[in-house]
């Protein structure tokens, strides 16, 4: 594990968080790291960093980790001024020509404000494009600005995820497509092009409800934990409770597969570690003020790092 962090160019960027996932069947576990676009602001300006820029780092870094060895580069969606990337799917294209073997997902794509047969659209194209390497991972998002940016009502928030899964899952699974729904208008006998070779991989990420859980167990999809704070083990009796709604649901416990993704900051130079703080405790006010959080502090981050806590941030040994 330890060598996937030595490049100082793939950690150059000190204001970036970035987010590591593990993920877990019953015969492997697979590392991958997951990054939001996010942008900070330039102290000399207070504006914040040139888009562009930053779109090219993704890329040159979403190559190192192809080089080094990891097996998942996830791209977070977001639709806010300090987040460059509204459309994960097209910067995984970009990076699916210039990688061999590194899996490519979204982290997360936002269904509930997204259309089904698009997100597979796109998401096939970027499978043929990367000769099999596309994944989805689905979610509801952290924050709402899409909602309204693309028309859709709050009020329908928890039944436009629900109807649009089971819109998605069906075009992925079947060539011929008949479907009807309350918030979108029905299919019939419809085929969505181009197919992907084999159905997509799609996860279910959750923030931690025990519904959302118990749905992706029915469903026998794939899990992904988002610890962003407060303590792993916390965590644990989500995980016990999706390993037993997924068999009762009768999957195939072989199948299973479980992911966590966490914060995450590496560097070899403890004074990097310690001045850390300043940038991410900057981003957190900067989402928190807008949810009332109280401003973040040493402490917590100091925690957070602590073998008990959710940051993987520190050296390459304390992360390992």
């Amino acid at each position: 594990m330890k060598n996937y962090f030595l490049s100082n160019k793939f950690l150059s960027d000190i204001n970036e968080n970035q987010a590591i996932f593990v993920s877990i069947n019953f015969n492997t576990m697979e590392l991958g790291i997951g990054m939001f676009g996010d942008v900070s602001i330039d102290p000399t300006t207070g504006k914040y960093r040139d888009a562009q820029t930053k779109l090219n780092e993704i890329i040159e870094q979403a190559k190192l980790m192809d080089q080094v060895g990891l097996d998942v580069f996830a791209m977070g969606e977001h639709h806010r001024e300090d987040y460059v990337v509204p459309s994960p799917e097209i910067l995984l294209a970009a990076v699916a020509s210039v990688t061999e073997n590194i899996k490519l997902a979204s982290g997360v794509t936002v269904l509930s404000s997204a259309e089904p047969v698009k997100v597979y659209e796109d998401f096939s194209m970027l499978d043929l494009i990367s000769k099999g390497r596309a994944e989805i991972i689905l979610g509801r998002g952290s924050f709402i600005e899409s909602f309204p940016l693309y028309g859709y009502s709050l009020g329908d928030y928890e039944d436009l995820f629900t109807e649009k899964l089971d819109l998605l899952l069906k075009i992925n699974n079947e060539e011929n497509v008949s479907w009807k729904g309350r918030l979108r208008a029905p299919m019939h006998n419809q085929t969505v092009y181009p197919r992907a070779k084999n159905p997509l991989p799609i996860w279910i990420a959750v923030g931690g409800t025990p519904e959302s859980v118990q749905r992706a167990a029915h469903l026998g999809l794939p899990l992904i934990l988002a610890i962003i704070g407060g303590m792993p083990i916390q965590f644990k009796n989500l995980i016990e409770f999706y390993k037993q709604e997924y068999l009762k649901a009768g999957h195939d416990p072989e199948k299973m597969q479980i992911a966590t993704h966490s914060h995450t900051f590496v560097s070899e130079d403890p004074k990097v570690i310690d001045e850390y703080f300043n940038k991410y405790a900057a981003q957190m006010d900067r989402i928190g003020a807008s949810r009332g959080w109280p401003a973040y502090t040493k402490m917590q981050y100091e925690g957070g790092r602590s073998k008990e806590g959710a940051l993987f941030i520190g050296s390459p040994d304390e992360v390992a």
